[in-house]
């Protein structure tokens, strides 16, 4: 029996690097995180459809 090509396939939410954090944000200015201001952000989206960040150096997450 072959194997389906959805076998094995992320089902999860994956976290994307914001490549345009300016118009993400909307105001011209970088993503950054607000307690370590490191400019490592990811969005991700939530299990309701609502959009977060995350910062992968040290961990904060916002909306």
């Amino acid at each position: 029996m072959a194997a389906s090509g959805a076998e094995g396939a992320e089902t999860d939410a994956v976290a994307e690097p914001v490549e345009d954090r300016a118009a993400v944000q909307g105001t011209g200015a970088a993503l950054d995180c607000p307690p370590c201001g490191s400019a490592r952000v990811v969005q991700v989206l939530g299990d309701n459809g609502g959009v977060s960040f995350v910062c992968t150096s040290c961990g904060h997450s916002w909306s």
